[in-house]
C-alpha cells in the first residue's frame, strides 16, 4: 500500500491549517514525551513535525512506538497549529505540525552507522561507503540540487544563443598528452585499446570543421592523474567551441553564461565584463596564474633599491637576474619576536623559502631582521615603495625568477588565511591571459605545449617559435573566480603552416604528429574555419557555489583520493574468462589470488 503524498515535507504553513494531509519520508528523530509520540519526518524538501497521540488515532499511536530512524514512512492527518511556546522559526513549517490519522511503515532501518545530519562527526571513508545515507544529508541534497540548476541555466543559456547541444565519443583513441589516459581494450579487434576522453578537444574542433559554428556539451571526461580535495579520475565540464570568432568573443559569450548561473543559482549578480590581466602580471603580483583578488597585498618589487646593498643575499641575488620581492601586511607590525620566528620555519619548511626577511614600521621604531646588514636609509625607502603606514608589517623574499614570486604567493595566501584577511562575501572573477605558449622539461629535454599542441601562437611572437619559442606567448586564457581556475581555453590554430611550426618547436616529427593527429591534419586540408573556445569544470564551479572544500561533496558518487568506490568496492578485479575475451594476461603477481595471498 502507498499514501500518495499531497504536499512534500517542506511546504506546509498555517494557510493549510485543519487541511488533510498525507506526507511520505524519512524519521529523522523521535522523541516520546508523556504518551505522546513526535517524530521529524524528513524528504528532500524539508521536515515536518509529526505527532502521534491516542486522542488522535489508537492505532496510529500504537504502531508508532516501533519507529526509529531512517524508517520509510506514510502519513495521513490534519495540519494543527503549533502552540506559541514550540514555534520553531529555523524551519519553514515551524508554526505547524501534522497531527497523524494513519500510518504506514514502508521499510524498517538498521541502525545507521553515523547519524544522518549535517554535522555529521563520522570520517570521510565512512561515509563514502555508506554514500546513500550520506546523501540523505539536507546540506549533501542541497548541494546536488544546486548542481542540478547549474546544468539547467548552462544549457538554457546556450540554447538561447544559437549553440547546438552535440555528443561527441566516449570511446577514442588514445592521444595522451599530459595526464594519462584511461584505455579501454576492444574485444573485437585484439591487442588495440579506445582511450577515454581527458577532453572532446579534437571532436569540438572537427565540428568547427563540420560546420556546426557553435557547439557546447555538458560532458563526462576522464585522467588518470593523483587526485585531491580538487581533482576526480572522471569529471565533468561545460565544454564550448566557436567558429569566426577571437578571444573577446569567448569572453564574452562566458561571461553571459557565468553572469546568469550565478544569478540562477545562489541569487548573486556579478558585474561583466570581468577584469583582465596578464599572465605575467599575475605572478609579477600575486604569485600565482589563479589568483585570488578577494584581498590585497600585492607584490612591490624591491631590487633596484638593494641592487648595490651590502648585504650580500640580496646584492647577489639581483647580480644574478633574481628578485628581491615583498608585500605589506597593514596593522601587523606589532607581531613579536616568537610569532615571526614560527613564521620564518613555516615559509622554510612549508614554502621551501631559504629564509624570511620582515620590516616592521612601527610608530616608536623602524625594525629591519636583516637591519645589521642594510641601512636604515635604505630600509626606509623599501617603506616608502611598499606604500607601507605606520604599523605595518613588510615580509620579504629574495630569489630567482619566477620562483620567488611562486614562494610568495604561498605565502600571500598563508597569511591571509591565517589572519583571517579573505573576505568570502566577495566573489571576484578574472580572466588571466597571454599565457606563455611552451614550457621547457629539462629532463625530457623538450618543450611542451602549456595548453595543447593545437592553441594558436599570438600573432606577434609567430616568429619566436624557431628562434626563443619559450617567449613565445599563447592566445590562452583562463577564468579564475576567487582564486581557483573555473576554465580555461584558447584560439585554436586553423592552418597547416602554423601548425607545422607548433608541432617543430614540441619536437613532434611529421610522421609522429600523422600518426597521433592524422584524422584532425587531413580535416584542416578541407577548410577550417577560425575558431576558439573554452572548457570549464563544472565540479569546480558547483563547490565554489556550494561552499565546501571538496569536489566530492557536490558530486553524487565520487571515488576518494585512491581513485576507489568505496561503496561498491571498484575498481575491483575481473575473472580470466573477462580477461581471455578481451586477450589480456595479467603480470605475474597481479590479480585478486596474489592480492588474496
Amino acid at each position: 500500500m502507498t499514501l500518495k503524498r499531497t504536499h512534500n515535507c517542506g511546504e506546509l504553513t498555517q494557510n493549510e491549517t485543519d487541511k488533510e494531509v498525507i506526507l511520505n519520508g524519512w524519521v529523522d528523530t523521535r522523541r516520546d514525551l508523556g504518551g505522546v509520540i513526535f517524530i521529524d519526518l524528513r524528504d528532500r524538501y524539508g521536515v515536518t513535525q509529526i505527532v502521534f497521540s491516542p486522542q488522535d488515532n489508537e492505532d496510529a499511536h500504537a504502531k508508532a512506538d516501533q519507529l526509529r530512524a531512517e524508517f520509510v514512512v506514510g502519513v495521513k492527518g490534519y495540519v494543527r497549529k503549533r502552540d506559541t511556546e514550540n514555534i520553531n522559526p529555523n524551519i519553514p513549517t515551524g508554526e505547524v505540525e501534522v497531527r497523524v490519522q494513519k500510518l504506514h511503515i514502508y521499510s524498517k532501518a538498521n541502525t545507521p552507522p553515523f547519524e544522518v545530519k549535517d554535522d555529521v562527526k563520522a570520517n570521510e571513508d565512512i561515509r563514502l561507503k555508506h554514500r546513500y545515507l550520506d546523501l540523505r544529508r539536507p546540506s549533501m541534497q542541497n548541494n546536488l540540487m544546486l548542481r542540478s540548476k547549474v546544468y539547467q541555466s548552462v544549457r538554457s543559456y546556450y540554447y538561447n544563443h544559437d549553440f547546438a547541444e552535440i555528443e561527441t565519443p566516449v570511446l577514442m583513441r588514445s592521444t595522451p598528452e599530459g595526464a594519462r589516459d584511461y584505455l579501454v581494450p576492444s574485444r573485437v579487434n585484439p591487442g588495440k585499446f579506445f582511450a577515454l576522453p581527458q577532453s572532446p578537444q579534437t571532436y569540438k574542433q572537427l565540428l568547427m570543421v563540420s560546420g556546426m559554428d557553435r557547439y557546447f556539451q555538458i560532458v563526462k571526461c576522464f585522467r588518470d592523474e593523483d587526485l585531491r580535495a580538487d581533482r576526480q579520475p572522471e569529471f565533468t565540464q561545460i565544454d564550448v567551441e566557436m567558429s569566426f570568432v577571437d578571444e573577446e568573443d569567448v569572453y564574452a559569450s562566458t561571461e553571459g553564461m557565468i553572469t546568469k548561473v550565478l544569478k540562477d543559482t545562489v541569487d548573486l549578480d556579478v558585474e561583466a565584463p570581468f577584469k583582465r590581466i596578464s599572465y605575467q602580471e599575475a605572478i609579477e603580483t600575486y604569485g600565482s596564474d589563479k589568483p585570488d583578488t578577494r584581498f590585497d597585498l600585492k607584490f612591490v618589487d624591491f631590487s633596484d633599491i638593494v641592487k648595490d646593498s651590502e648585504f650580500r643575499i640580496f646584492a647577489k641575488t639581483v647580480a644574478d637576474g633574481g628578485a628581491v620581492a615583498g608585500f605589506v601586511v597593514p596593522g601587523y607590525g606589532s607581531l613579536g619576536r616568537g610569532v615571526m620566528d614560527k613564521l620564518t620555519k613555516r615559509a622554510q619548511d612549508e614554502i621551501g623559502a631559504g629564509g624570511l626577511i620582515y620590516i616592521k614600521n612601527n610608530e616608536d621604531e623602524l625594525y629591519s631582521s636583516v637591519g645589521k646588514f642594510v641601512s636604515e636609509e635604505m630600509t626606509q625607502k623599501m617603506v616608502e615603495k611598499a606604500g607601507a603606514e605606520k604599523g605595518d608589517l613588510i615580509l620579504i623574499f629574495a630569489g630567482s625568477k619566477p620562483t620567488v614570486f611562486h614562494q610568495l604567493g604561498e605565502l600571500r595566501l598563508m597569511i591571509a588565511k591565517e589572519y583571517d584577511l579573505i573576505d568570502t562575501s566577495k566573489n571576484h572573477l578574472l580572466w588571466v591571459t597571454d599565457f606563455p605558449l611552451l614550457e621547457y622539461d629539462p629532463d625530457d629535454g623538450r618543450y611542451y605545449a602549456m595548453h595543447h599542441p593545437f592553441t594558436s601562437p599570438h600573432p606577434d611572437d609567430l616568429d619566436l617559435l624557431e628562434s626563443e619559442p619559450e617567449k613565445a606567448r599563447a592566445r590562452a586564457y583562463d577564468l579564475v573566480m576567487n582564486g581557483s581556475e573555473i576554465g580555461g581555453g584558447s584560439i585554436r590554430i586553423h592552418d597547416q603552416d602554423t601548425q607545422q611550426k607548433m608541432f617543430r618547436a614540441l619536437g613532434i616529427e611529421d610522421d609522429e604528429a600523422r600518426e597521433k593527429f592524422g584524422f584532425l591534419l587531413d580535416a584542416f586540408d578541407y577548410g577550417a574555419p577560425p575558431h576558439g573556445g573554452i572548457a570549464l569544470g563544472l565540479d569546480r564551479l558547483v563547490m565554489l557555489l556550494a561552499g565546501v572544500k571538496s569536489l566530492r561533496d557536490v558530486i553524487a558518487f565520487p571515488k576518494n583520493q585512491r581513485a576507489q568506490s568505496l561503496m561498491d568496492n571498484c575498481p575491483n578485479f575481473v575473472d580470466d574468462q573477462q580477461l581471455k575475451e578481451l586477450h589480456i594476461q595479467l603480470r605475474p603477481g597481479v590479480g585478486a589470488e596474489d592480492e588474496k595471498s
